[in-house]
């Protein structure tokens, strides 16, 4: 089994660990701390040496954020974790505020914290965020204090060991590009923008620049490590020694000077008198410090690999084809199990998402789930990245909808494929509601569109054939996908919310309204 339904976290971690922290804060002379859900590499799974918020609180959601002080403590979540943030917290230790509105920074700027010093970890932020969150702290009266020993790490005595799998080459077969040829030409585009390297903080970008993969985030197969690409196509790479054969670096060669993650903030320091790109959208408070400290001139600059990542190669759309030919038979096989056995009324959520697992390891390849799969039956199907739980599971009852959204991580492709299925026969309402959504996922499919197009403007031929009966979905139409790499790809999606990047030949994007 790939993936659990026994759901960690829940009241007692914050009443064990909330007292803990506070301990910390006080012998920091702190009086509160921003606490993201975010880690130090921005990664959408963390591994379980990185979940502070679950730590310290019990939520286990994939989005949230926390302010704790010495005297109360509050946790922000979306519409998606309504529920789960309030079974999971104690509500005698922790006040729930809803996202996005008024947000964490939000509530903050609405506080009279006066006289307060409130510590940020800079490792764990934007410089984005830590500026907004400065704006809030100083409308507060509050003080904001850059924290280089993070409270949570020193009270987490158990805490597990950051993981240490062996990073290993992605065969060319599969990149399509070689990986100095790669770097050559992000080289040329730092000379053409007068930088002298490109400081890249995405484990994803790290992976495709170098044609490796690793195994240290669960459903992604992700090296956590950082990069330095200069000018003139060299590198350094840093990783933690343990994670590093001599397969590894016979694959990496010459113009690749491999270095332990330890060395980072001196990596950062040789920069000194360079112009360095950084992507503030990725990469946290803590590189711009170390940068301007180190006297480099860092400039805020999208990633120069997230858009040569995106544009995937012909060897990588080959592979991405059979990736998802070879999925389909396993989802077909269980469409049909649906169809069959599942009628019943009897199987239920867990049942049926180990019962596709199992379909698509019968094919072999099979290396990751590309998330957990999403089993909704009834009502749990209608929650944008519903997880099932042992606590939530339901029977797939004959007259409802089920809700299946899954995929797989194969060494030629990731998949990511939804589908919606009656148990039993339908009402008129749910076969109009398919319908309509179905008219929307064949326009966005058929669409012509000329080149400059954005995501933002096709997005409404999804929803067009909605909006007519008067309905609408609160979630994204698509996103970009990788190929042995995440499942969630920038820069390039399709939504309401605009998005300046181009859809562009090769990238890859889901089509998932509804």
């Amino acid at each position: 089994m790939r993936q659990t339904f026994d759901i960690k976290g829940g009241p007692q971690d914050g009443r064990a660990h909330l007292p803990l922290v506070r301990e910390q804060l006080s012998a920091q002379g702190l009086d509160g701390l921003y606490v993201p859900h975010d880690d130090e590499y921005q990664n959408e799974y963390l591994p379980d040496a990185n979940e502070r918020l679950a730590w310290v609180s019990g939520f286990t959601g994939s989005f949230g954020s926390a302010f704790v002080f010495t005297d109360r403590a509050v946790i922000f979540a979306d519409g998606r974790y309504t529920l789960q943030v309030a079974d999971q917290t104690d509500p005698d230790l922790w006040e729930v505020q809803a996202v996005p509105e008024p947000g964490p920074f939000g509530w903050l700027k609405s506080q009279d914290m006066t006289g307060k010093r409130i510590g940020y970890d800079p490792k764990l932020m934007s410089p984005n965020d830590v500026a907004a969150m400065g704006t809030a702290a100083k409308a507060a009266g509050a003080e904001l204090v850059s924290v280089a020993n993070n409270p949570i790490d020193l009270a987490w005595a158990d805490r597990p060991d950051q993981p240490a799998a062996l990073v290993v080459p992605h065969e060319v077969k599969f990149a399509g590009v070689a990986h100095d040829e790669k770097r050559v030409q992000i080289g040329h585009d730092l000379k053409a923008e007068k930088l002298d390297a490109a400081v890249i903080t995405s484990p994803a970008s790290i992976a495709w620049a170098f044609n490796i993969r690793g195994g240290d985030v669960s459903c992604t197969p992700l090296p956590l490590g950082r990069a330095i690409l200069f000018a003139d196509g060299s590198a350094d790479l840093f990783l933690d020694e343990v994670k590093v054969s001599n397969a590894l670096r016979q694959h990496l060669g010459n113009s690749v000077t491999l270095r332990p993650l330890a060395d980072l903030e001196k990596g950062l320091s040789d920069l000194k008198g360079k112009t360095v790109s950084v992507d503030p959208d990725v990469a946290s408070a803590w590189f711009f410090d170390q940068l301007e400290q180190a006297g480099a001139t860092p400039v805020r600059q999208r990633d120069p690999v997230a858009l040569p990542k995106a544009c995937k190669n012909d060897a990588e759309l080959a592979g991405s084809a059979a990736a998802h030919l070879r999925d389909g038979v396993a989802l077909t096989r269980f469409l049909h199990w649906l169809d069959t056995d599942a009628q019943s009324g009897e199987i239920t959520e867990i049942d049926a998402a180990i019962k596709l697992e199992e379909f698509r390891e019968n094919l072999g390849g099979l290396n990751d789930l590309s998330f957990p799969t999403i089993s909704g039956a009834g009502p749990n199907g209608a929650l944008p990245h519903y997880r099932v739980s042992t606590a939530s599971n339901r029977k797939l009852e004959r007259g409802s909808l089920y809700l299946v959204d899954s995929g797989g991580q194969y060494l030629d492709g990731t998949t990511d494929v939804t589908r919606t299925v009656p148990i039993g026969d339908p009402s008129a309402d749910m076969r109009r509601h398919y319908t309509l959504v179905l008219k929307g996922h064949i326009s966005l499919a058929m669409v012509r569109f000329p080149k400059g197009t954005t995501g933002t403007h096709l997005d409404i031929l999804a929803r067009h054939a909605l909006w007519q009966a008067g309905l609408d979905y609160q979630h994204g139409t698509g996103h970009g996908v990788g190929v042995y790499l995440g499942v969630h790809e920038g820069p390039q999606r399709i939504a309401k919310a605009w998005n300046s990047v181009p859809l562009e030949t090769g990238m890859i994007v889901s089509n998932e309204p509804g």
